[in-house]
């Protein structure tokens, strides 16, 4: 959508882009302008400056750590009339910088996305770093691996990242995230490790025997869903969604997965804010809940023996 040219933002953006000339000016007017919008950063940019850097570089296709280098460096109108289109884009359309600029990061790898796919969060992201450990004290050690609910392919990535000698299986219900997921996938030079599935949860993947499951499924209750800032929007439904208590698909998870598991294999799945009435849903399973940086109730593992 092209903002109307006699809107008070249009006209505010306008007028700044008159007297704005240094990449400075243009970071220091974006933070302020998002500051003052009514925004939501949580996709992958926790703040302001986060979102206002990020946009401002990629679109002036520079690297994050040349923000220094370049500061005084002073724009050409082209380049200005990108910028600008891009911050109205989002204060007026709340759309999320990872969509506009079609590039998200987790830690030190970054992903290609756009609209057919969820914008990449996940604590189990961070886990991966130390390859599970210590729960997993032979890397070297796992063969195959799963990444269910795989969106843009970005877990299934650091899977293959983290454990050099896994094949790894990608799946998803939608046949669009998974267009995206194979553009990550070849752009990592991945295709011969990473294979992308279309599928239900486990529906086709009879036979297939993991060491490692990870899923970061839909886990949003019903009242959540009815109360997500307007930025969520832009996401894909389903894969936000989790029924009424934000658990539909992880009862699936847990009513399945050892089928799918090796004898040792471990299930590692995101819940959001759920873990609550996940143990209340199920008191007699032995839930180990991982650390993350956003504490201990996010992320719960399981061996095969414990869903038996």
């Amino acid at each position: 959508m092209v903002t109307p040219a006699n809107t008070p933002d249009r006209l505010l953006i306008n007028h700044a882009s008159s007297e704005l000339r240094t990449l400075r000016d243009w970071l220091r007017f974006t933070v302020s302008y998002f500051n003052q919008a009514d925004l939501f950063f949580g996709h992958g940019f926790a703040t302001a400056y986060d979102e206002a850097t990020h946009l401002i570089l990629h679109t002036l296709h520079l690297a994050p750590d040349q923000l220094t280098l370049f500061l005084d460096a002073r724009l050409t109108q082209i380049e200005r009339d990108q910028i600008v289109q891009l911050i109205l884009q989002r204060v007026t359309e709340k759309i999320p910088v990872a969509y506009l600029t079609h590039e998200a990061w987790l830690g030190d790898f970054s992903f290609y996305v756009d609209k057919r796919v969820i914008i990449p969060r996940s604590f189990i992201a961070e886990l991966l770093q130390t390859r599970l450990a210590p729960w997993i004290s032979q890397p070297e050690g796992i063969h195959t691996a799963l990444d269910l609910c795989t969106g843009s392919g970005c877990l299934a990535i650091l899977l293959a990242h983290a454990f050099e000698n896994a094949r790894i299986d990608a799946v998803d219900i939608s046949p669009d995230a998974l267009d995206v997921a194979q553009k990550n996938i070849e752009r990592y030079d991945l295709v011969h490790v990473i294979r992308p599935i279309q599928s239900d949860l486990f529906s086709a993947l009879a036979g297939q025997r993991y060491d490692v499951i990870i899923s970061n499924p839909p886990y949003v209750n019903a009242a959540s869903m009815a109360t997500l800032p307007d930025e969520y929007h832009h996401e894909p439904n389903i894969a936000l969604a989790g029924g009424q208590d934000g658990l539909k698909i992880i009862h699936n998870l847990l009513k399945e997965a050892a089928n799918y598991l090796t004898e040792n294999g471990l299930l590692i799945v995101e819940i959001g804010h759920n873990r609550e009435v996940l143990e209340q849903s199920f008191p007699r399973i032995p839930f180990t809940w991982l650390e993350t940086s956003g504490g201990d109730q996010f992320v719960f593992m399981l061996e095969r023996k414990d869903l038996i």
